[in-house]
């Protein structure tokens, strides 16, 4: 039974409004501007061990990067182990006060991590051994 009268049937709604959809869209592209400039790119791929707790750093630092076979990657670019401590000097004069953060690959020898933490104590760097949170 339909109780309306003939002139009040109403024409259904052809007409699809997008501009909800433009809104979240917009909204999820500045989402993703801004959070992809906060990943920090490093270049060099290393296994880093885990750690239960961390320390956050400022942004003044020097990256060194050891990779399983020995190899030292000063700020992205490889250093040969008798240049070591000449690259830091010297990265270390552009960089005042900067913190030396070593990114030491798990299956890397011991050995190589401390080579570079003996070269930054004697610099009077601060020292910290990044690691992947647990």
């Amino acid at each position: 039974m339909d109780f309306r009268e003939g002139r009040n049937i109403k024409e259904p709604l052809y007409m699809f409004s997008q501009s909800s959809l433009t809104d979240i869209i917009l909204l999820l592209l500045i989402f993703f501007l801004l959070t992809s400039s906060f990943v920090t790119n490093f270049g060099i791929r290393v296994n880093v061990p885990q750690a239960q707790s961390s320390v956050t750093t400022e942004a003044n630092q020097i990256s060194v990067a050891i990779t399983p076979q020995g190899d030292f990657f000063v700020e992205g670019e490889q250093t040969p182990r008798a240049n070591l401590s000449i690259v830091l000097r010297q990265v270390y004069q552009n960089k005042p006060n900067a913190t030396l953060v070593i990114r030491a690959d798990r299956d890397a020898r011991v050995d190589d991590a401390v080579q570079v933490m003996n070269i930054g104590r004697a610099m009077n760097m601060n020292i910290v051994m990044a690691t992947e949170r647990n």
